[in-house]
């Protein structure tokens, strides 16, 4: 199932693009539900994962974005 959104982190809004499975996976994110995701912000990719990081968290905002989108979803 694909969810989307945005999230605020300190200054920064992200927009977010998740797509989540019902039980964990070898392809999603550190073994769990999540096999894609997508942060943007300002319009740019500073983060994609597609079974595979493609882009890695740009920052440490972009990172602690990740790791609440995962929290709540990825297990």
């Amino acid at each position: 199932m694909w969810k989307e959104g945005s999230l605020k982190v300190y200054n920064s809004i992200f927009h977010y693009w998740l797509k989540v499975y019902d039980e964990c996976s070898q392809y999603g994110i550190d073994g769990g539900k999540v096999s894609k995701l997508m942060l943007k912000r300002d319009g740019k990719i500073i983060a994609n994962y597609d079974r595979g990081w493609d882009i890695k968290p740009a920052d440490p905002d972009t990172q602690l974005a990740v790791d609440i989108l995962l929290h709540g979803e990825n297990y």
